[in-house]
């Protein structure tokens, strides 16, 4: 196979344009593959393979550099970068990265698991070349679900406005703008970024730039024809040369296209069409399912999870429920209708579904006037997403104590995707910030229970749980509200209590049968709400115990353990404290329980951190 040849793009560049066609058609199977035994991002993969073999054969990585966004779309950079031997441990335990990790390779430019953020770097490298002499190409290629993010724009107005020499490639998979890829749209871009036509295009400009006039209606008529031609209307006004749109899986255009791109100065953006899921029939015909999967059968392309209910789909289900007793329910969320659980939704309830892109700081306030106006929105956002939207949160939802309910979905060690999507700074940003109500359910059941009470609070409320499968405890189908800041005695205990939240509530439970073999009493507190907390049922529980233990899967600093301190000290308790966390530090990728484990927040680390603490005692 040509691919076991490939260790470099030095190798890469050796090989004929039928020999990379071959290429190509090899590592589909490949990725495919061992994507269905790890699980990962495939679809967007699949689509970027002649991409990724046309840039590393006309540009120079590690020297020029390539950013990846969202990173999720790097695999065939990493086979193509050195890392063919090891891309079976990809998301593994101790192996590859799924996203670009500066740390593995010279050639990942930058740690990218977030969108929207290409163009920014791009634009600061550019301006660091100029500075520092250096005659990098710099080339960022951004998905069309990356450009729905504000900071893309923000980020195109001011390399415009700088004139950076960057070259954007927008890996364009989904715009309807796509019919436009054709053999005469291939052939004017091809002609229009030759040699020849650029610098008779140049001398043009400056030549009529002394005759405003008819500079002007020159302008009007190049955008003119390019607006039949192509969508480049907005690149250019924002001072971008438009280029597009490409075949994306047409090789021989490609490397034409960007071997005349590399001659010219920028900004530069070239619009490439790609099929996400492209080669693999069941990736093909449903690409948002196979955008992140778990592991899968090859030939059916069936899940091989086990298929319990997960927390997200108890989420899913409710707010539909919730949506049938009450018109005014609706749900907003950013690019993650099918990973939020709200599929079904927009399904039984189009016109109150709204898919506001990767856009989450809009999202957030556009829920408020949702809110404002008399709706009841839901936000279902994965926790390391909502991230983005953590000023709108403070000043348009709690500073005007607007009804929101935010579905932080993925809180806590997610697993396999790594430091850049663990959601784990939630319950720290949440709980500082006035008027908010933060809960986390022990499980599946109170989960809906908690959905049907911030429904019923008329304030902003957030309620995180966590990726993956649910415990299987039986659900209610009737509807209660939990009284606002209230926790529960699940068992009594006077060595120590445990007061944990949310998912840890179960592993807490385990750890103190463990601990009653070695005589020690402990007991567990559900710390269902982390704000308002229960300070009544605090100060019984100090009263009674010797020791308190705070247990959560957030960063300890800020987080539910601060909380039960201070909440201690204003009620002039001195009860010992211990909070187990989150240590300071970024968490890699990785299985959950091997990180659990690794984090001593499985049953068994609790075990050993409580004994140790009696025994010094």
């Amino acid at each position: 196979m040509l691919l076991e040849t490939i260790n470099s793009p030095e190798d890469l560049k050796k090989l004929s344009l039928s020999q990379l066609i071959e290429l190509a058609g090899e590592i589909r199977p490949y990725i495919t593959d061992i994507i269905s035994k790890t699980g990962g991002h495939l679809a967007s993969n699949l689509g970027a393979v002649e991409l990724t073999i046309a840039l590393h054969y006309v540009f120079n990585s590690p020297q020029d550099r390539i950013i990846w966004d969202v990173g999720h779309q790097c695999y065939t950079c990493k086979i193509l970068t050195g890392r063919r031997d090891t891309f079976h441990t990809i998301r593994q335990d101790g192996g590859l990265s799924g996203f670009p990790c500066k740390a593995e390779s010279p050639h990942d430019v930058f740690d990218t698991g977030h969108a929207s953020n290409s163009i920014s770097i791009a634009t600061g490298l550019a301006e660091s070349k100029v500075k520092m002499g250096s005659s990098a190409k710099i080339i960022a290629v951004i998905g069309d679900g990356s450009l729905t993010g504000g900071m893309s724009f923000e980020a195109l107005n001011h390399a415009g406005h700088l004139r950076s020499d960057i070259i954007v490639v927008l890996n364009d998979n989904e715009m309807s703008i796509s019919k436009n890829v054709g053999g005469l749209a291939s052939h004017l871009n091809r002609i229009m970024t030759g040699e020849f036509m650029s610098n008779i295009r140049e001398e043009l400009k400056t030549r009529m730039k002394n005759r405003p006039a008819i500079y002007k209606t020159a302008r009007y008529l190049e955008e003119a024809v390019k607006g039949i031609f192509g969508p480049g209307m907005l690149f250019e006004e924002l001072g971008f040369t438009y280029v597009g749109p490409v075949d994306g899986h047409n090789i021989e255009h490609l490397l034409e296209t960007f071997r005349n791109v590399s001659r010219l100065k920028g900004p530069l953006l070239v619009h490439v069409i790609t099929r996400k899921g492209k080669g693999y029939t069941h990736a093909e015909d449903d690409p948002e399912r196979f955008h992140g999967i778990s592991t899968f059968e090859l030939t059916t392309g069936h899940s091989l999870s086990k298929g319990k209910k997960t927390y997200t789909d108890v989420f899913g289900d409710t707010i539909i429920d919730l949506a049938k007793m009450d018109e005014r329910v609706v749900a907003v969320t950013a690019a993650m209708g099918l990973g939020t659980g709200l599929d079904k939704f927009s399904e039984l309830f189009p016109d109150r579904f709204y898919d506001i892109g990767i856009a989450e700081q809009h999202g957030v306030t556009f829920s408020a006037a949702l809110a404002l106006g008399g709706l009841k929105p839901f936000v279902a956002i994965y926790s390391t997403f909502l991230q983005r939207a953590y000023d709108q949160i403070i000043l348009d939802v709690c500073l005007q104590n607007l009804p929101v309910v935010f579905a932080v979905d993925r809180s806590g060690i997610v697993g396999q995707d790594g430091p850049t999507h663990h959601g784990v700074y939630d319950l720290s940003f949440f709980r500082h910030i006035p008027n908010m109500v933060l809960m986390a359910p022990k499980d599946e059941n109170e989960l809906r229970q908690m959905l049907y009470s911030g429904y019923r609070y008329e304030k902003p409320v957030a309620i995180r749980y966590p990726r993956g499968e649910a415990l299987g405890v039986p659900i209610d189908e009737e509807f209660h509200e939990i009284p606002l800041g209230t926790w529960e005695i699940l068992q009594e205990g006077g060595d120590i209590t445990i007061i944990a939240c949310g998912n840890m509530v179960a592993t807490a439970m385990e750890a103190v049968g463990i601990l009653a073999e070695d005589g020690i009493s402990a007991g567990v507190v559900n710390g269902r709400f982390i704000k308002p907390m229960d300070e009544d049922l605090l100060k019984q529980v100090a009263a009674k115990t010797r020791r308190i233990l705070t247990l959560e899967e957030n960063v300890v600093i800020g987080g539910f353990g601060s909380g039960v301190g201070e909440a201690l000290n204003r009620a002039g308790l001195s009860t010992p404290l211990k909070s187990v966390g989150i240590p300071d530090a970024f968490i890699t990728h990785g299985s959950q329980a091997t990180l659990r484990k690794s984090l001593e927040l499985d049953r068994d680390g609790i075990v050993r951190t409580i004994r140790t603490w009696l025994k010094k005692e």
